[in-house]
């Protein structure tokens, strides 16, 4: 029997099913929950024979994709805009002689995993409003690298204005010049607060009735439509590295927990994951949440050189304890306990201190000639703490780098005495004139600012 079409509900069961379109147009639901899907549909086995068969990252893309928005977009629209978003690399680099990989997603035109989900997501945006012709504010908060990436996805599209907040004292310095030097559609704010602060702002906006005749949606991983495409990049390792059938390991660097939600939704659809390691910086209240069964936000959140982790209560919770039969609000508050000892069997959560950080990169480049990033290094260090990498049973599994190391050069510098290879969508950076606005945490102040703009 065909199943019904796929509806989105709010995580906080109080808003209206809704289609994908209207779910991606939104970002948040009105009751200021998260969307997810009614169901979410399996890969068949020919699917994933095909998947496991083809080199081809955009068309594997399409195939994932399509399993959620046939309804709404046409295939062969969906495979041209999956050609047009994926034109770059995904290299997958064996470690020593392990069947342990690290997963670069750091090609695309910012250098960042967030490229994957932000080129896809304006692709489709601006689809679903060029029929609606409409005029559409992108309202996102960024701890580091969604700023960029959603500023270079979208610049220049018509009938869509974007509006990035981010942390004045915690992005790098080559993280800001990503975003402050584009100009056009894009406008950028230097908020005196935490990432939380952003992001509370940004949500804040969105549930303000001021605006119910303004159309604001995000671009964060609150949006659904972030996280469809970051699963792509788990069932393409998969297919690539494992025999027919052979489970995978995933440890992921995990701030808001978009990243590991796309992966979840890949297992959800099929995908053969034995065990997702949820890696964190001292950002740590998910691991002692699955010790202790007790969830706290970190308030506030603590700044560590793995910057875009830096996230004190991760939106995304929200979605995991849904999936597991619970309800968590968008403060972190759970009136419905999930089954938290299945959370528990296919997930470690671990933290990973600065110090066991740079020792990691420090460590990793003396015995592999591999340089990782800050995330990179806590998710390799999250894998070789909860599994090992010299395992007798020889487990396939993968660490994901979600940033270039050039990125961080100056912490590079300072460990291991060298300067990354510079890639070519950084260069230049240096001598752009930067446009930005600072301003204070503060919500009247950035209500201003959106009505002005």
């Amino acid at each position: 029997m065909e199943k019904s079409r796929i509806e989105y509900y709010s995580t906080n069961l109080k808003a209206e099913k809704v289609s994908f379109s209207e779910a991606l147009l939104k970002g948040l639901a009105p009751d200021g929950g998260l969307y997810m899907p009614t169901y979410i549909p399996l890969l068949s086995d020919k699917e994933l024979e095909d998947i496991k068969a083809s080199d081809n990252y955009s068309k594997i893309a399409y195939t994932v994709l399509r399993k959620f928005l046939s309804d709404e977009i046409g295939n062969e629209y969906l495979l041209h805009l999956c050609e047009d978003a994926y034109n770059f690399s995904v290299p997958l680099e064996r470690v020593g002689s392990t069947n342990s990989f690290i997963m670069r997603l750091d090609q695309g035109p910012t250098a960042s995993f967030k490229d994957f989900a932000a080129r896809m997501m304006a692709r489709l945006m601006n689809h679903f409003i060029e029929k609606k012709r409409e005029h559409y504010t992108i309202l996102t908060a960024t701890s580091g690298d969604t700023g960029s990436a959603v500023a270079s996805a979208f610049q220049g599209l018509d009938g869509i204005d974007v509006i990035i907040l981010y942390p004045a004292e915690e992005v790098t310095d080559m993280q800001r010049k990503q975003m402050t030097t584009l100009t056009g559609n894009i406008k950028v704010i230097a908020i005196n607060g935490k990432f939380d602060d952003c992001q509370r702002l940004v949500k804040k906006a969105f549930v303000d009735p001021t605006f119910s005749d303004r159309h604001l949606s995000s671009a964060n991983s609150i949006n659904i439509g972030r996280l469809l495409p970051q699963s792509v990049y788990y069932i393409y390792a998969w297919a690539k590295l494992a025999k027919k059938d052979e489970p995978i390991i995933f440890s992921v660097p995990s701030g808001n927990y978009g990243n590991l939600m796309g992966g979840i939704i890949g297992r959800e659809m099929g995908l053969p994951v034995s065990k997702f390691i949820i890696s964190t910086n001292a950002n740590n209240g998910v691991p002692k949440y699955l010790a202790s069964g007790i969830y706290r936000p970190i308030v506030p959140s603590i700044n560590c050189i793995s910057s875009a982790m830096n996230v004190g209560h991760p939106s995304n919770l929200a979605r995991i304890i849904a999936l597991y039969g619970g309800v968590m609000d968008e403060k972190g508050n759970i009136s419905k306990e999930p089954d938290i000892e299945s959370i528990r069997k296919d997930f470690i959560a671990l933290s990973i201190s600065d110090k066991e950080t740079k020792e990691t990169i420090k460590n990793v480049y003396n015995r592999y000639k591999t340089i990782l990033e800050p995330h990179g290094a806590v998710a390799w260090k999250g894998l070789t703490d909860s599994i090992g990498t010299d395992q007798t049973d020889n487990q396939l599994m993968v660490s994901l780098e979600t940033a270039h190391p050039f990125k961080f050069k100056e912490e590079i510098i300072k460990l291991l005495g060298l300067t990354p290879d510079i890639p070519m969508s950084l260069k230049g950076l240096d001598n752009k004139p930067e446009y930005f606005t600072n301003m204070e945490n503060d919500y009247q102040a950035l209500k201003d600012f959106i009505v002005k703009n």
